[in-house]
């Protein structure tokens, strides 16, 4: 049995096309209507310009303004004024607006970067200096390890000596047996 029992599924039903004539249909009502829409706006646009004619003649390039951007404005934005304040405009700057000498913010990341490349390079140098506790440590098992080498070195100076000595007693022995 499938997955999803004996339930009806839209992929096993024959499709339905639209016929070219519903089409032709369709296209013409919409033609219309919006024809319709149009002479509409006209008369109620013909019917305020005769109204704001007789109150204010004066003020007629104002007022023609303010029907344009209701015209433009298509739907519930003609009627509600909404503004959404995360939208940022994009503002384009011309080349000699564009300030070279303003000092470039940098991101987190790019500043905690370079924070960390700071702190490293001080403590490399304090190291070198001698003064963190990890270099205090080392140059203390450096100075260990050059006296144990220093021990090393005289004790082999010393049995080379001991040897060079016994060496020499035995040749003196050997000339002295062959005379």
């Amino acid at each position: 049995m499938p997955k999803g029992g004996k339930r009806g599924s839209h992929k096993g039903r024959m499709r339905t096309y639209t016929s070219p004539e519903e089409i032709d249909a369709q296209m013409k009502a919409e033609k219309e209507r919006k024809q319709q829409e149009q002479e509409a706006e006209g008369q109620e646009g013909a019917v305020q310009n005769d109204v704001t004619e007789e109150k204010l003649p004066g003020s007629g390039s104002e007022d023609s303004d303010d029907e344009d951007s209701l015209r433009k404005r298509a739907g519930v934005e003609g009627l509600i004024e909404i503004e959404n304040p995360n939208r940022v405009a994009q503002k384009s700057k011309k080349v000699t607006q564009i300030e070279l000498d303003e000092p470039k913010t940098l991101s987190r990341r790019e500043r905690e970067e370079i924070e960390k490349h700071k702190a490293k390079e001080r403590y490399m140098k304090m190291h070198l200096a001698g003064k963190t506790d990890q270099a205090k440590a080392d140059l203390a098992r450096l100075a260990i390890i050059k006296k144990q080498r220093e021990e090393a070195a005289r004790k082999k100076d010393e049995e080379k000596k001991a040897k060079e000595a016994v060496a020499a007693a035995a040749r003196g022995m050997n000339s002295l047996s062959l005379k």
